[in-house]
């Protein structure tokens, strides 16, 4: 049996929900590097067009801003 490598998803990231560019499984944290599966994707940031897996990366991620 061949199993397939997971694909990284490209996103374009709204307010409030996101537009699938190319299709994939995941996209990376940001903060972290981990990959994180579409379905579970909850926090990520319009401005800087980037995912985070929880909302403790994406408080991090926010303090960084100036």
């Amino acid at each position: 049996m061949v199993t397939e490598a997971p694909e990284q998803a490209a996103l374009h990231y709204g307010d409030g929900e996101y537009a699938v560019l190319k299709p994939g499984r995941f996209v990376t944290c940001a903060v972290t590097g981990k990959p994180i599966p579409l379905e579970t994707l909850r926090y990520w940031s319009s401005s800087l067009q980037e995912a985070y897996a929880g909302p403790a990366e994406a408080f991090q991620r926010l303090a960084q801003q100036p």
